[in-house]
């Protein structure tokens, strides 16, 4: 079978390889269907993501069929169409305890730590395999993994009805964020330098948007929040620059939600923390997500709505890498085929 490989820094290749086979009864082996190209999944090729180790079958964002079962597998059966929720963990750290396997000491990421899904088929436990109605478009299935990081992302700022919720950044995820917080009933600001962003963005329920190359962010929150600034602020361009606007606009009893990676030092003063008593807290890849993502999904209440504007088939996946990073302000979301 064929497989994508980043063996080293823009090093990618399509290798034969065995198809894998079922180890444990609970396994489940897939046939891939479509994957995501993730900013992480950039990073990797780059060279760049701190976390990933090389050489790297990379995807992450993964949906297929599946073609044989473990015998103790009984939640899913031949032919399911699955998502694959990317992350693996101990169950018995601190984090996994407290009910956060996500950051457990031990943490694999599929596509990260360990091979992902960009190969034709793949085996994972059943476990980490969620089914999704089998009249689901393949290209709607894709998104689930995007989605659990915007649902993430508000569950940790804890968004709910009748918030104000400033989002930096109109790129996918601030997309998938934006989707979630219009779900829980808030009202919507989002930022970017990009006014085609800004565009799709408004088409995709937000409710104001600041084109920052031209209009200063803290002035727009101020007269859109009377004063009171942004319940919650999620970061979703992550730069210590955003981290510290973030501190500033986020109105009293207020929560800032970071999601970036970024190891530069942010200037942060304590009286504004302390002053306005803002809770800061960190949203990384998801927490038990998937199963209300694939509900939506399955009921219709979750659609990409353009957000994926290129697929390319498998034998075209460097040339889809070089238009990922060439048209950064042309690529919402690119998927990889598998047919």
């Amino acid at each position: 079978m064929k497989a994508v490989q980043v063996r080293k820094a823009y090093d990618l290749v399509i290798n034969e390889v065995e198809q894998p086979k079922l180890v444990s009864t609970t396994d489940v082996l897939v046939k891939t269907k479509r994957v995501g190209i993730c900013g992480s999944d950039m990073h990797i090729y780059h060279g760049t993501n701190p976390l990933a180790t090389l050489p790297r079958v990379v995807g992450h964002e993964v949906t297929g069929e599946v073609v044989e079962t473990g015998v103790d597998v009984t939640t899913l059966k031949v032919g399911d169409h699955v998502v694959v929720e990317p992350i693996s963990y101990c169950g018995e750290c601190y984090a996994c305890r407290k009910g956060r396997p996500n950051v457990c000491e031990q943490l694999s990421v599929f596509g990260v730590h360990e091979d992902g899904g960009m190969r034709e088929y793949f085996v994972l436990p059943e476990k980490q395999l969620h089914a999704v109605d089998s009249t689901l478009d393949w290209n709607e299935a894709v998104m689930a993994e995007p989605y659990t990081i915007g649902a993430q992302a508000t569950w940790r700022g804890q968004v709910g009805k009748g918030d104000t919720v400033l989002i930096q950044g109109a790129g996918p995820i601030g997309i998938c964020i934006l989707k979630f917080a219009k779900l829980q009933g808030a009202s919507v600001m989002m930022t970017d330098l990009s006014e085609e962003r800004l565009a799709f963005a408004r088409e995709n329920g937000a409710d104001r948007t600041v084109q920052v190359g031209s209009e200063d962010v803290k002035e727009r929150v101020k007269e859109w929040t009377q004063g009171e600034g942004a319940n919650v602020v999620i970061d979703a361009v992550c730069l210590p620059m955003t981290f510290e606007l973030g501190i500033d606009v986020v109105s009293p009893a207020g929560t800032v939600v970071v999601l970036g990676f970024d190891e530069r030092p942010a200037q942060i003063p304590q009286l504004l923390i302390t002053k306005k008593e803002i809770t800061i807290v960190g949203s990384r890849l998801q927490t038990n997500q998937m199963p209300r993502v694939v509900e939506l999904l399955n009921t219709g209440k979750l659609r990409h709505d353009g957000l994926i504007t290129h697929t390319f088939a498998l034998e075209d996946v460097q040339e889809a890498f070089t238009f990922v990073e060439n048209n950064p302000d042309k690529v919402r979301k690119a998927v990889i085929v598998f047919d």
